[in-house]
């Protein structure tokens, strides 16, 4: 079942065409890569599908519904989540109070479901390996421990869409390979994720398809291995084939 249906996207800004006819769907479960060079509109594209930028053409549907007009906030509750690639966290809360507040917007029999609160906080930090910094200001962390805090938060929002915005920008390895294990989690899950990423070896590992853009199209789409040695993600990168 497709979770996710994105039709004819397009998207021009100050008379500049960012996004060029976008089209693909998602199958529920399923962990999808968007890479592509710099300016390429990856980010951009997260942003019409979240809900923070309205496209110009085309349509989205979830669950099969079309939430092309549905604000961020409308999404958040059907079911989006987004990792930023800025950090969206309250730095100037402890670590513990940042997990609270993603509980809080649990809808209230989702939260009486759970049970013990602060057992759910504190299993959540632990999932991430945080718990020895759950009282201490989210703005005090590296940036590997904050990127690890927010995907964290975002998961326990329990969302059925993960978009995840370089999750492993500025991270260690170590902390990369956690990102990995709580990703793939969340496909054992029968989540659905999708990630703009830099980091190809990375995509190679998790993901089961990957989307490669260009100028604000789709060039490229199909196995990350299949993709990684194709002839045209080479042209991309690196303006010419590689053999010339």
């Amino acid at each position: 079942m497709s979770i996710l249906r994105i039709s004819h996207l397009s998207l021009s800004l100050g008379g500049q065409q960012i996004l060029d006819g976008i089209n693909f769907n998602v199958e529920e479960g399923e962990v999808i890569g968007v890479i592509g060079p710099n300016g390429s509109g990856k980010t951009t594209l997260f942003n019409v599908l979240s809900g923070f930028l309205k496209p110009s053409h085309g349509t989205i549907h979830f669950c099969d519904k079309d939430i092309t007009s549905y604000s961020a906030s409308e999404r958040a509750r059907l079911g989006i989540g987004r990792v930023f690639q800025n950090f969206g966290i309250f730095r100037d809360m402890t670590l513990e109070e940042n997990v609270l507040v993603a509980l809080e917007a649990l809808p209230k029999e989702r939260r009486k479901a759970l049970g013990n609160i602060k057992e759910v906080v504190k299993g959540t930090l632990a999932m991430v390996g945080l718990s020895q910094f759950a009282k201490r200001k989210a703005g005090s962390l590296s940036g590997g421990q904050m990127r690890l805090l927010e995907i964290a938060r975002t998961l326990k929002a329990e969302k059925q869409l993960f978009l995840l915005d370089e999750p492993t920008a500025g991270v260690s390895p170590k902390m990369t390979s956690q990102i990995a294990d709580l990703i793939s989690e969340l496909k054992r899950e029968k989540k659905t994720v999708l990630i703009v990423e830099h980091d190809l070896p990375f995509i190679s590992k998790i993901c089961d398809r990957v989307i490669v853009l260009d100028v604000g199209k789709i060039v490229l789409t199909g196995k990350p291995q299949e993709v990684k040695q194709s002839k045209e993600l080479q042209e991309i990168y690196f303006g010419a084939n590689p053999a010339d």
